[in-house]
């Protein structure tokens, strides 16, 4: 019978080899349950466009810095007799608060655009919060109504986000229809582009500030209105009640998510 004589060196090589993969295995598991949360967790995607038989659609605008446009903008709403969503910044709030009464004035819609601009995604909770409450209280101390819609500066997003907006009882809104305007295209090709993509529960995103939009929003809104279509308010064109978004950002009622 072969004896094994445990030297303290052969115990401590032993510990180490133990010590090892317990740390292994540790790792190996977090890492396990990592994964698995992430695939659990259920993606939260905003409102691109709504789910309707009726033939309405939604324009927005988003004011983020320039205002040279705005009253003209308000003018040609004003001559079709259509009422738009205008997303503001708190900052460009702060800077116009004239055109924000004017706005709120003429019957159009004002969302929160944030209160900087900022790149929400990056942000914790708290200051994602901040972006959204500030904004809110600069629209309500100058229109006596705060915002109800949030739409993402560059469009982007995340979980926390959306969530973050839901829990201040507002709705987290994108657009399934980008003009392109801010890539200065010309007015017959903004038509088309949107023309193109048009659909019931549309929502078009276009901006105050964009160089060529002056021009294409009449070509815009006797386009749409020829195509049978009724422009709205975003919020007049929400479904009311419990709500899903499915992948494609396509609101629908709870019971009728297709995702």
């Amino acid at each position: 019978m072969k004896v094994i004589t445990l030297t303290k060196k052969r115990i401590l090589s032993v510990f180490s080899c133990f010590l090892i993969g317990a740390i292994a295995l540790t790792i190996c598991s977090a890492t396990a349950n990592r994964v698995v949360e992430t695939v659990n967790e259920e993606r939260q995607i905003p409102i691109y466009y709504v789910d309707t038989d009726k033939k309405v659609c939604a324009i927005s605008f988003d004011a983020a810095w320039g205002n040279e446009q705005t009253d003209t903008l308000l003018k040609i709403l004003d001559d079709y007799d259509v009422k738009a969503t205008f997303f503001l910044v708190g900052e460009w709030v702060e800077k116009y608060p004239d055109d924000v009464k004017n706005i709120a004035e003429h019957g159009h819609e004002i969302g929160n655009h944030s209160s900087t601009h900022a790149h929400m995604s990056q942000l914790s909770k708290e200051q994602q919060l901040s972006e959204i409450e500030d904004c809110n209280t600069k629209v309500k101390d100058l229109t006596e109504k705060s915002p109800t819609l949030f739409r993402a500066p560059y469009g982007e997003y995340n979980n926390l986000l959306v969530e973050n907006v839901k829990s201040e009882d507002m709705y987290c809104v994108q657009w399934n229809i980008d003009s392109l305007d801010w890539k200065n295209p010309s007015a017959d090709d903004m038509v088309k582009r949107i023309k193109s993509k048009l659909c019931p529960g549309s929502i078009i995103l276009m901006h105050n500030g964009a160089e060529n939009t002056p021009e294409a929003l009449p070509k815009i809104l006797e386009m749409i209105k020829s195509s049978g279509y009724e422009i709205v308010l975003i919020s007049d064109m929400l479904i009311s009640g419990a709500y899903d978004t499915n992948v494609d950002g396509k609101m629908v009622r709870a019971s009728d998510n297709e995702a």
